[in-house]
């Protein structure tokens, strides 16, 4: 597992953009050698043109971007943008055709061939070698992509909703990779995502975008536990709103803000509410309570709970 320093890789110093509807302002703060950050946020809140600032592939209107203490030129200042030591891997990156596999990943190898040996076997692409582009699934594709930015051993990987085009069982399949590169090639990582099933497992740290402003930082449980706003709150799931007669109902602390499902549990001696609805969800069940005080959302794995019965409800500590 890569081991974490001290050491600031990256410095990003008041930026700030604009582009057309998207806004950045003042943007700042470090990230050490061998962290995970993800960056959330909705659609047009930055998350993007924040990632290509980073690496020097659209420049900042004001403010500057230090890599390894040196500042990231933006693409106006150099003869091919980005920035040494930073690969980025765009959602919608692409390969050239008419070309082996094998042929794409030589060009620009800075490992040798065992360590090349080992990141085709971690990024599972070992039976593809032989195959031309337009014979690729997009998952396989994009694993390709990806091998082929690791090659030139960057200190600093930057993935933009690196899941975002691929289904269910080729998102776990790079989910994987992602988190073995992670803790096996000790890169540092920075994730734009807008699922929490990608972010939460994964990070380090974790940075709230609206609107282009910065408006939350802190690890995965802090912010997932205790948002700082109901949009934050929503970015990584399902929520109820703790309002007063709430929290007096369930003599909750003043300063919780919003009630997470999985905080809410069945008892044996607790608050009686009564069960609306329900809904399936696999590993668990999602169900609406009513109470006195209001409607409560709670997940569990008692997928039985019946429709119309009063049942005793509490609530966990986060």
């Amino acid at each position: 597992m890569a081991e974490l320093t001290d050491t600031i890789l990256l410095d990003v110093q008041t930026v700030q953009k604009h582009l057309d509807s998207i806004e950045l302002h003042s943007i700042s703060f470090q990230l050490t050698a061998g962290r995970k950050l993800a960056i959330i946020g909705e659609s047009g809140s930055g998350k993007s043109s924040l990632l290509k600032i980073i690496g020097g592939l659209t420049a900042a209107d004001s403010g500057q971007v230090l890599f390894q203490g040196k500042r990231v030129k933006g693409p106006e200042e150099v003869l091919l943008p980005g920035h040494p030591g930073i690969a980025y891997l765009s959602q919608h990156f692409e390969l050239r055709n008419n070309y082996r596999m094998e042929e794409l990943l030589e060009y620009g190898n800075q490992l040798n061939p065992a360590m090349m040996q080992d990141l085709i076997e971690l990024c599972q692409i070992g039976h593809l070698l032989k195959r031309k582009n337009d014979t690729l699934s997009g998952g396989e594709r994009q694993r390709i992509a990806l091998a082929k930015l690791l090659l030139t051993k960057p200190a600093l990987l930057l993935l933009d909703e690196p899941f975002s085009n691929l289904d269910m069982q080729h998102r776990q399949a790079i989910r994987d990779i992602v988190d073995g590169i992670s803790n096996q090639l000790q890169i540092t990582c920075i994730m734009v995502s807008h699922d929490p099933l990608d972010i939460l497992p994964w990070a380090n740290e974790v940075m709230v975008l609206e609107a282009g402003k910065l408006i939350q930082s802190g690890s995965p449980n802090q912010v997932y536990q205790f948002p700082v706003n109901s949009y934050a709150a929503g970015l990584l799931g399902e929520y109820t709103l703790a309002n007063e007669a709430l929290r007096s109902l369930f003599q909750l602390d003043p300063q919780i803000q919003f009630i997470r499902p999985a905080q809410v549990v069945l008892t044996e001696k607790g608050i009686s509410a009564m069960m609306l609805s329900s809904r399936y969800c696999g590993g668990y069940t999602a169900y609406t309570f009513q109470t006195s005080a209001g409607q409560l959302l709670m997940h569990s794995t008692d997928h039985d709970l019946e429709e119309g019965k009063a049942y005793q409800l509490r609530i966990q500590s986060a």
